[in-house]
C-alpha cells in the first residue's frame, strides 16, 4: 500500500510513500529497544551533545523544512517559518532543564539511611504526532525522550510524513534513536501492543485519544494524550480592546484555526461587547487568502478539504439558533479550498460552533453581564485546554483562575505555548504534561535507593 500525499492548496502531489510493512515494524522496534539499552547509560551531557548535533541538522535544512511543511498541510510559508523558530526555542528550553529535572532528589540522612530518587528512563518511547504543528507538536516529546534516556519512535500524521522523515534524518549519526514509520491504523494499534514499547504520547482528536487508550488499556503502561480544545476567552468591562481585538482574532485565525489551543468562543462584557465586534470585524481583514508559498499570503488553504462542510454546517446551524453572521461564513479563494475569517455575533450556547469543536477560522461572540457569568459559559465544556482574560485587574484574573477548568489560563495573552511552563489540559482535552521540567515525569520513572553504609 502507498500513502500520496496531497497538496491541499494545487491538489498536486507532493510525495509518494510506501506504509511500512510487519518486518520494518519490527526491525524499527527491535533496533529502538537495543539501541535503548546502551543509551540510557550514555551520560547526560553526551546525551545532550548528540541531539544538538541532530538539532543543527534543522538549522542547516530549515529552508527545505518550512517549503515541506506549507505543501503537505497549507499553512502559509511565513508561517512555516515560525513554527521553526518555535522549534528551535522550545528544543533549547527542554535541553536547559534537563540537567535539574533529571537530577537525582537527595535526601536528608535519617536513621544512619542515606536516601536518594532517582529519574530513570522508560525505554522505547512511541509518539503519534499530529500534522497542523508538525515540528512543535514532535520536538515535545523527541527532546525531552532522548534527554531522559529514552529512544523514540515516531508515527507522524498521514498528511505530514516528511517530517517524520527529517526526524529520522537528523539522528541517523546515532542510530536506533529515533525510527520513523509511515503506519495504517492497524499498524499503529500494533505497535502499541508491542511489549518493547513502555509509553505512548498521542496528539489529535478526542476520538482518536479514545481510541489509543482503548488500545493501551491491555497493557500497563502510560498514555500522553493531547486532545481537542474549545478554548475560551472573557473580554471584562476594563479590557484594553485596542490590544486585545488584534490577539483574539489572530488566536483564532492563525494557521486558518487549526490549532488545539485556537481561541474558539468569546464572551465580551456588555458594556464594551458592540465596541469589540465592530473592531473583530476590521481585525480579521489582515488574513486574507492566497498562494501559501507567498510570504505575504496571511491564510492558508484548510490541510482537510472535507473540514469545509463542517464550518458551513456550524455556521448555519449557528445563524438558525439567532447568531448574526457579521463576517465570512463561506469558502473563498481560487477554487474554494478557503474558508473566509469569520465573524459570529449573538451566539446563543446551542449552537453546535459554541459547543463543538471547528478547527477553522470562526469566532463566535457571546454577551455576558458580568464575572460571574463569563465564568459560568467559560467552564460549560466538555474541554477545558486553554482560557484567557482580557483585563487590566491581575485580581480579577486571580479570581477566575482559581475557578476555571483549564490547563493554561492567561491574561492578556492566548494560542502561545511558554517551553517554561508545563503545558496539560482538563477532562476531554487530554491527560499528561509536556513543556517544562514537568514534562520529564512522564517521560521517566522514579527509583527509590537506601544506604546503610557502616554496619
Amino acid at each position: 500500500m502507498t500513502l500520496c500525499v496531497i497538496n491541499p492548496y494545487d491538489r498536486e502531489v507532493v510525495a509518494r510513500l510506501a506504509f511500512d510493512s510487519g518486518p520494518r515494524c519490527e526491525a524499527a522496534l527491535r533496533q529502538a529497544d537495543e539501541t535503548f539499552q546502551r543509551w540510557r547509560f550514555t551520560p547526560l551531557d553526551e546525551r545532550i551533545a548528540v541531539i544538538r548535533k541532530g538539532l543543527d541538522y534543522f538549522h542547516r535544512q530549515r529552508k527545505i523544512i518550512a517549503t515541506e511543511i506549507t505543501a503537505q498541510m497549507g499553512k502559509p510559508v511565513r508561517e512555516s517559518r515560525n513554527e521553526l523558530k518555535g522549534f528551535f526555542e522550545r528544543a533549547g528550553y527542554m535541553l536547559e532543564a534537563a540537567p535539574a529535572a533529571l537530577a537525582p532528589d537527595v535526601l536528608p540522612v535519617q536513621d544512619g539511611l542515606a536516601r536518594m530518587i532517582r529519574h530513570e528512563p522508560l525505554g522505547v518511547v512511541f509518539d503519534i504526532a499530529a500534522w497542523n504543528y508538525p515540528l512543535l507538536i514532535a520536538v515535545n516529546v523527541v527532546v525531552p525522550a532522548l534527554a531522559a534516556g529514552n529512544t523514540v519512535v515516531l508515527k507522524h500524521s498521514a498528511r505530514t510524513p516528511l517530517c517524520g522523515r527529517h526526524f529520522e534524518e537528523a539522528f541517523r549519526h546515532y542510530p536506533g534513536l529515533i525510527n520513523h514509520l509511515v503506519l495504517n491504523h492497524t499498524d499503529t494499534a500494533a505497535v502499541i501492543q508491542d511489549p518493547r514499547v513502555a509509553h505512548v504520547v498521542f496528539t489529535g482528536s478526542v476520538e482518536g485519544g479514545r481510541r489509543i487508550q482503548q488500545v493501551a488499556a491491555d497493557r500497563f503502561i502510560g498514555v500522553g494524550l493531547e486532545l481537542g480544545g474549545k478554548d475560551p476567552a472573557y473580554v471584562a468591562a476594563d479590557a484594553d480592546l485596542a490590544m486585545a481585538v488584534p490577539l483574539i482574532v489572530e488566536g483564532a485565525c492563525y494557521n486558518a484555526g487549526q490549532s488545539c489551543c485556537a481561541v474558539e468562543r468569546v464572551y465580551v462584557h456588555r458594556e464594551v461587547y458592540e465596541a469589540f465586534v465592530t473592531q473583530a470585524q476590521v481585525a480579521m481583514r489582515v488574513f486574507r487568502p492566497g498562494p501559501p508559498m507567498d510570504p505575504s499570503t496571511t491564510l492558508g488553504p484548510l490541510a482537510d478539504r472535507g473540514a469545509l462542510v463542517r464550518l458551513e454546517d456550524q455556521v448555519r446551524d449557528a445563524i438558525a439558533r439567532g447568531a448574526r453572521l457579521v463576517s465570512g461564513g463561506e469558502r473563498c479563494g481560487e477554487d474554494g479550498a478557503f474558508f473566509a475569517p469569520t465573524l459570529l455575533a449573538d451566539v446563543p450556547d446551542t449552537a453546535d460552533v459554541m459547543q463543538a469543536e471547528s478547527f477553522g477560522p470562526i469566532l463566535p461572540v457571546q454577551v455576558v453581564a458580568d464575572d460571574r457569568e463569563a465564568l459560568a459559559r467559560m467552564n460549560a465544556s466538555r474541554y477545558g485546554l486553554t482560557a484567557s482574560v482580557w483585563t487590566r485587574s491581575r485580581e480579577r484574573v486571580d479570581w477566575l483562575a482559581d475557578r476555571l477548568e483549564a490547563g493554561t489560563v492567561y491574561q492578556n495573552r492566548c494560542d502561545y505555548l511558554d517551553p517554561g511552563l508545563p503545558w496539560s489540559g482538563v477532562k476531554e482535552s487530554g491527560r499528561g504534561v509536556s513543556l517544562s521540567s514537568y514534562g520529564y515525569h512522564h517521560l521517566t520513572r522514579t527509583k527509590s535507593l537506601h544506604y546503610r553504609t557502616g554496619a
